[in-house]
């Protein structure tokens, strides 16, 4: 909602651009394709830009003339910006974002914890930053309309949805009327509401909240600096929680938990917003100038479809899953969501893996969600505590730490990581004399020289990194090999030493990396006929020389 007297896309920091539906004659030209993409939000926009990395082009169909509005994902999480870069679609986000590494928790006040997320030189990006959605939105529009193999129909909903012998057939109502669209494989990106959930017959199953929160967007030049501030029991707020985050162009983000009892009618007027901000600014020291851009209100919710993979339809982000926001979990783990997706269908399409390779994807995602939910699970319980046993235990934690160092780790919001895959699908089994890695993880990083690390030197595709004399010549014409010596020419051999020391890994040993940046697989020995052949069985490679 914007305050009275502003329109509806009316913001103090972002002008919306408008798109009309595409031309009558040119869609019913065009009505076969490769992969449909049903919603044109930032996981829709990205799956999009996945498949092109790989020469696959997609259509995708939004219902909107615009980008989504409002305060939504805030927070862009350090393996989303390498995903963003594989994508070639980072350069901006570099150049608009905040980043930050720590956060500060107050209990009445007093401040009883300051996190600090993992982070090293080793390390490319910074594991947070900061940007609204509708900048993530707009620098992936850029990229997208810079592909040819990209075609974004807006104002174009898709009213009806049937299987066919080769995929799906689509009907979609424009401004123009209604037409039928063919695709091989359709991804549903379209959202918490998903339509084409619906269509398929599909409901989310999981748990809600209790808990109601206010988003609050205000501007304002208050100098506190980028990080990640939560406030329990404070004066603006007693017995609830607050969360403030700063965001660029002098936004920020507000939310709160709402009083018990409290209507949401009441909760989203106007003038009820104005005052509740104007506590919150006071009671963290703000006593400047401020103006209201947006507001909304919002509950927790762990919800997940049982299997998000519905024949040739592929369910993605919001239309999946719905995360609480506690960790910034849900745009993140959305695109690994489309990264995953996309990847491995574009190697069905592309005819170098069969179809079978897309069963790892939802019990490898699902599994991803499963382990945002516990995660969440426990910073929800303690943000808002769902009865009052909990809420019980989480005040006596509170209490402690006024006084105990050790206690106020409990407010740790357990910000989002990475998911470790299970071995099996798409992670080859482990070989037993490695142990310097973990198979189904990310690949770690380490600089190579100055502005240069490892995640730069990978391949497109699948990369072998290779420590020793090994006759690459003989592995699979599919897979960028980098060899030890390789490094070592190009980078020293110090360089060399640093990433056989960050990955623990001995001479005559082997390393296999998907293209989303997850470690496929791992040999003590380079014996190239073993591992063609687990590659040919987990990932359809064909024969190898």
């Amino acid at each position: 909602m914007r305050p009275e007297g502003k329109g509806a896309l009316e913001s103090l920091y972002f002008e919306y651009p408008r798109f009309a539906a595409p031309g009558r004659a040119h869609v019913l030209e065009h009505t076969q394709h490769k992969v449909a993409i049903v919603g044109a939000g930032p996981i829709g926009m990205f799956a999009a830009l996945t498949l092109a990395r790989f020469g696959v082009g997609s259509v995708v169909f939004d219902n909107k003339d615009t980008f989504n509005d409002g305060s939504r994902a805030i927070c862009v999480q350090r393996s989303s910006y390498h995903a963003l870069e594989r994508a070639g679609a980072l350069g901006p986000f570099l150049e608009k974002a905040l980043g930050w590494t720590k956060g500060r928790t107050f209990y009445r006040g007093k401040q009883i914890l300051e996190f600090e997320m993992s982070h090293s030189d080793s390390e490319k990006y910074l594991p947070m930053y900061n940007i609204q959605q509708q900048f993530i939105e707009q620098y992936l529009w850029d990229a997208v309309t810079a592909s040819d193999l990209i075609e974004v129909r807006w104002c174009s909903e898709v009213v009806g949805f049937g299987d066919t012998d080769g995929g799906a057939r689509l009907t979609i109502e424009d401004t123009n009327g209604r037409y039928d669209c063919d695709a091989q494989w359709v991804f549903a990106a379209d959202g918490a509401r998903s339509p084409v959930r619906k269509m398929r017959g599909k409901r989310l199953n999981g748990e809600n909240f209790a808990g109601r929160y206010v988003i609050a967007d205000v501007q304002m030049d208050h100098d506190y600096p980028t990080i990640r501030r939560a406030l329990f029991d404070s004066e603006s707020n007693p017995d609830k929680t607050i969360l403030i985050h700063r965001q660029p162009d002098n936004i920020w983000r507000i939310d709160y938990q709402l009083p018990d009892g409290q209507s949401e009618e009441e909760a989203i007027r106007e003038d009820s917003i104005r005052e509740n901000v104007a506590k919150i600014l006071r009671d963290i020291g703000y006593a400047g100038p401020w103006e209201l851009e947006w507001w909304s209100i919002y509950s927790a919710n762990t919800l997940a479809l049982d299997d998000y993979r519905d024949g040739r339809v592929i369910f993605i982000g919001d239309s999946a899953h719905i995360v609480p926001i506690f960790g910034v979990r849900g745009l993140n783990n959305g695109l690994a969501d489309a990264e995953n997706a996309g990847w491995k269908l574009a190697r069905v399409l592309n005819g170098l893996s069969d179809e079978s390779l897309m069963d790892s994807y939802s019990p490898e995602r699902r599994g991803a969600t499963l382990d945002v939910f516990e995660n969440a699970t426990k910073s929800a319980r303690f943000m808002t505590p769902p009865s009052k046993g909990w809420e019980v235990m989480r005040d006596a934690a509170l209490s402690l730490s006024l006084d105990h160092d050790w206690a106020g780790d409990f407010a740790n919001p357990r910000q989002m990581e990475p998911f470790t895959y299970s071995e099996g699908g798409a992670v080859l089994t482990a070989d037993a004399g490695v142990t310097g890695v973990k198979l189904g993880a990310v690949l770690p990083n380490e600089t190579l020289s100055d502005g240069v690390y490892l995640s730069d030197i990978l391949g497109n595709g699948f990369t072998m990194l290779v420590f020793g004399d090994v006759d690459v010549a003989k592995i699979d014409d599919q897979v960028e090999v980098i060899s030890s010596a390789m490094i070592a020419a190009k980078y020293g051999e110090a360089a060399l030493a640093r990433v056989q020391a960050r990955l623990g890994t001995q001479a005559g040993g082997a390393l296999l990396i998907r293209p989303d940046g997850y470690l496929a697989g791992a040999w003590a020995v380079c014996d190239l006929e073993q591992i063609a052949r687990q590659m040919k069985m987990a990932f359809g490679l064909g024969e190898t020389g």
